[in-house]
């Protein structure tokens, strides 16, 4: 009983003793607390450790073409799809900001007419980095998804707009241009 009682169970020792901490980088010594690598064993341990971290490690191939036309084209995505994204922040901002002419709701309307129009002038530059002559039949899906995404957002700020009472879309807006009525009959005040 007595020696079962003395024997710690294989946690709570390990407990007592750590693993012994390795650095990342043998230039910057470790701060106050943490064990040092100074200790003979950590030294030994340290050692095996990059022996076999240096034999297991073995050059970086070189990606092959279509493995970078792959790449390329994945990362395109990323930036065709970006505008959408940040769609939910503006449609908020815009309805929070209200549909009274106020400068905040100016400036809104502004940046949401901006940007849009900005990225469609710039789709060509946008998609350049990735475009190769392997893949240049690939990236019009691409390109016209981007150009779809960014009229999306424009569509938001045209929503805006209409929502300010900016647009025409009333009869009332083109009373200039309608012809004016000759009254079938006259009143007369009796008297």
């Amino acid at each position: 009983m007595s020696s079962t009682a003395t024997l710690a169970p294989r946690w709570a020792a390990d407990l007592d003793f750590p693993p012994t901490y390795k650095s990342k980088s043998g230039g910057i010594p470790d701060p106050p607390g943490y064990p040092s690598q100074s200790g003979a064993l950590s030294k030994a341990c340290s050692n095996s450790a990059k022996e076999s971290k240096e034999s297991k490690t073995q050059p970086r191939k070189q990606p092959t073409p279509q493995e970078m036309d792959t790449l390329k084209l994945k990362k395109a995505w990323e930036v065709a799809l970006a505008p959408v994204k940040s769609l939910p922040m503006t449609f908020i901002m815009m309805y929070m900001s209200g549909n009274s002419l106020q400068i905040f709701s100016i400036m809104m309307v502004f940046m949401a007419f901006k940007n849009p129009i900005m990225g469609l002038l710039g789709t060509n530059q946008a998609f350049e980095r990735f475009e190769s002559d392997t893949n240049k039949a690939k990236m019009l899906p691409v390109k016209l998804a981007y150009i779809a995404m960014q009229l999306v957002a424009l569509g938001v700020g045209i929503w805006k707009v209409n929502g300010m009472g900016l647009l025409p879309t009333t009869r009332s807006d083109w009373l200039a241009w309608e012809a004016q009525r000759d009254p079938l009959e006259h009143a007369v005040s009796a008297f």
